[in-house]
């Protein structure tokens, strides 16, 4: 059995998974770089989530192997796999889940607050983000009294603010309209760089790709190539001449 590279931070081999007997992943391999944004492109129902489920540990695909760090997540238990996901990854999904107890900031503090950090750290951290986030004004307030878009960003800032390791984002700007969309997206991939963070982002939206330094398409579930975005924006100049 072949090691995964050391410069993969997230690495994967021949995924298959099936829901109910429908194939969802075919031997979808691939890897990820530390710092890398790797746009995970193809239209609904192509297996996109399926694989940011298995990459992350929410899910253990029917075959194949996930490795983070050089070690491997398909053979973890239920509880490592928690803890995994908890203590150096992040979701931002399509529909914002926040605590309905809670208000905005304390949502956006609760990483940190679950790995004991001092309530007045976390609550100056989340504060932060929610303020980098243009949503610092609605901070104690309660889901139910933020709009769709306030909602969205504030879980946004859940899932930045402990600055994971891995953060994965499955059509985190579907609720939005374009323009807010496209300002959340910016915003979340500034801070991806800026702290080093890996972004593993699955969209049908081919516009994404353009932000993102490699795009792997998915189509039925298997990988149909991998395209940098250098070698995209080349494509695009020599069609237009």
């Amino acid at each position: 059995m072949a090691a995964p590279p050391d410069n993969d931070v997230l690495w994967a081999r021949s995924l298959h998974h099936a829901h109910r007997g429908s194939p969802a992943l075919v031997g979808v391999s691939l890897g990820v770089r530390e710092g890398e944004i790797l746009s995970v492109q193809g239209p609904r129902g192509c297996g996109k989530t399926t694989l940011l489920r298995c990459l992350s540990g929410q899910l253990v695909a029917d075959e194949g192997e996930v490795w983070f760090n050089g070690a491997p997540v398909h053979t973890l238990p239920a509880l490592h796999r928690e803890r995994l996901r908890r203590e150096h990854f992040a979701w931002i999904g399509a529909e914002p889940t926040l605590v309905p107890e809670l208000t905005a900031w304390e949502n956006a503090a609760l990483p940190l607050l679950l790995r004991g950090v001092p309530h007045r750290t976390a609550k100056t951290t989340a504060l932060e983000w929610l303020d980098r986030l243009d949503v610092g004004q609605v901070a104690r307030r309660r889901p139910h009294a933020l709009t769709q878009a306030q909602r969205q960003r504030t879980a946004t800032a859940r899932a930045l603010v402990a600055e994971p390791a891995v953060l994965f984002a499955d059509e985190p700007t579907a609720p939005l309209h374009s323009a807010e969309a496209a300002q959340l997206l910016r915003t979340v991939l500034a801070a991806a760089r800026s702290h080093r963070i890996t972004v593993l982002l699955a969209s049908y939206d081919p516009d994404v790709a353009a932000l993102a330094d490699r795009t792997l398409p998915l189509v039925d579930g298997r990988r149909t190539g991998s395209v940098t975005a250098e070698a995209e924006g080349r494509a695009e100049c020599s069609l237009s001449v």
